[in-house]
């Protein structure tokens, strides 16, 4: 049975933003009261997972989990919510007091945020009645969609920058209030160094950073006055923003000044430039600081910065030491969503009394899914770098050191023969009987744990898998049961389809 929650669950962040039931589309819980009169409320199991990688890319970085838990651990309807409800004129009033008491009893499978992840591979597991797997639906897909789309870019950017400082200054950017605070969560988990956003930087633990805007030079006589005064306030911290007026014949020549009256005083100095050509202006503010004696000072840019960018200024091996990424990380620049869907995976059957597998058709071999109750299996091969993921059902033993056969999830003659060295289970229970089976960590070691969590696994990722362009793709292959039973469902399926005689 799980445990009862702890004090640190009582009033979790993400919920003093958005504490409402109401937070569903409206279809489920039409959908709710038709199962509710139709007397449908038997056990179910759905899947979240997604369908491609966004940005072309060869991999994904799942986040959301931690707000996700937090919200469904307290998710209710209201007093307010119930009488808004009773408003609409369409719903029941014994179906309205069903409602007064729900709460989300179920048990919830998932990931370890921060894993990297690929398409088709189930992210979340939710074991539940019908009604409750169907309200929050919308709930599973919002928190874990927008962002591990996030953590995702943030994660390229991070590689494209060798793994070098990214600085996250999305918040005047981002889709209103809540886009900036689950951005800035997010961007941290996929490898930002620290944000902008000060709110996100108190409740989430997340390094607070930022340097000066124009307008703080602008408002003094001149350049040197404006870069004296900053350091005079912030000897330790002292960053100066050089592309105000002129970069090279006043920005570097004024701030080498100023930072020189730091370096004599124990401190040291950094620039930063917003605009212009970042490969050329660099380069020459680089030498600039050297021939002043100053090879230790850092060199930060900012401005519309994508990971195609700073890849090619890296090969380029122009002289940049940190990254100020807004737009383009925390919008999810190229790409507006992510693919996550959720869909049935079995049912609970009155004349067997048993769960029995379910699965979508489509006329698009994409779009259908894969049928049963699943785990996702990582195989690594003898050196500890990843090889594959298998999709298979969950009483299934895949044991190390044995040889199996796997099989592409949509091309059935594609396959391919494997002896893992060692085996990783990704999902993993979360939620027994709607309440949290582990003690929830403050936000802050949560973080820190997710955030190695996709560095230690990209680690373990092939290069060719991490390319910002063009990657290989990463094995997703199905168990030869599961693929057995797949190929049952669609065989008869096409029986189904096929007129009498």
């Amino acid at each position: 049975m799980a445990q009862p929650e702890t004090a640190a669950e009582s009033d979790p962040v993400e919920n003093k933003r958005i504490n409402s039931a109401l937070f569903t589309d409206f279809y489920e819980l039409t959908m709710a009261q038709g199962y509710w009169k139709e007397n449908m409320n038997q056990q179910v199991v759905f899947d979240m997972f997604f369908r491609r990688n966004p940005f072309n890319g060869g991999f994904s970085v799942l986040a959301g989990n931690e707000t996700l838990l937090d919200v469904l651990t307290s998710f209710h309807f209201s007093k307010d919510d119930i009488d808004y409800l009773s408003a609409q004129k369409i719903f029941e009033q014994g179906f309205l007091d069903y409602l007064k008491d729900f709460r989300f009893r179920g048990d919830l499978y998932m990931m370890d945020e921060g894993t990297v992840i690929f398409p088709q591979e189930p992210l979340v597991r939710i074991h539940a009645n019908l009604i409750e797997a169907q309200i929050v639906e919308g709930l599973i897909l919002n928190h874990v969609n927008f962002q591990s789309l996030i953590a995702t870019k943030t994660a390229r950017v991070w590689l494209a920058a060798n793994k070098g400082g990214i600085m996250e200054f999305g918040l005047r950017r981002a889709q209103g209030p809540d886009g900036a605070m689950s951005a800035s969560r997010a961007a941290y988990i996929g490898g930002a160094a620290g944000t902008s956003n000060t709110l996100a930087g108190k409740l989430y633990g997340i390094p607070v950073m930022g340097t000066m805007a124009h307008s703080w030079i602008m408002s003094f006589p001149s350049e040197l006055d404006a870069f004296r005064a900053y350091a005079k306030i912030y000897p330790q911290n002292s960053v100066f923003l050089i592309d105000t007026y002129d970069t090279l014949k006043s920005g570097i020549k004024n701030a080498i000044i100023a930072g020189k009256e730091l370096v004599e005083k124990g401190y040291n100095f950094g620039v930063r430039l917003d605009s212009g050509d970042i490969s050329y202006l660099t380069t020459e503010v680089r030498k600039e600081l050297n021939k002043a004696g100053f090879p230790q000072a850092k060199i930060a840019v900012s401005n519309e910065l994508t990971e195609d960018i700073i890849s090619t200024l890296v090969a380029q091996k122009v002289p940049i030491d940190s990254w100020g990424v807004g737009t383009h990380m925390v919008t999810g620049g190229s790409e507006s969503s992510f693919t996550g869907v959720y869909k049935l995976a079995a049912r609970h059957d009155k004349l067997t009394d048993k769960m029995v597998p379910a699965m979508k058709f489509s006329d698009n071999p994409a779009k259908m899914t894969n049928p049963g109750i699943k785990n996702v299996y990582r195989l690594y091969d003898e050196n500890g770098m990843a090889a594959a993921d298998i999709l298979a059902l969950d009483d299934e033993k895949i044991e190390t050191g044995k040889e199996y056969h796997y099989y592409h999830p949509m091309i059935d003659y594609r396959q391919f023969i494997f002896r893992a060295a060692h085996i990783e289970p990704l999902l993993k229970k979360r939620l027994e009987e709607g309440k949290r089976i582990q003690v929830r960590l403050p936000d802050a070691e949560q973080l820190h744990i997710s955030r190695e969590t996709m560095q230690k696994q990209l680690t373990s990722l092939d290069e060719s898998y991490k390319r910002i362009l063009n990657p290989h793709i990463y094995k997703v292959s199905m168990s030869q049961e599961l693929k057995d039973l797949k190929l049952k469902f669609i065989q008869e399926n096409i029986a189904l389809q096929e007129p009498e005689q």
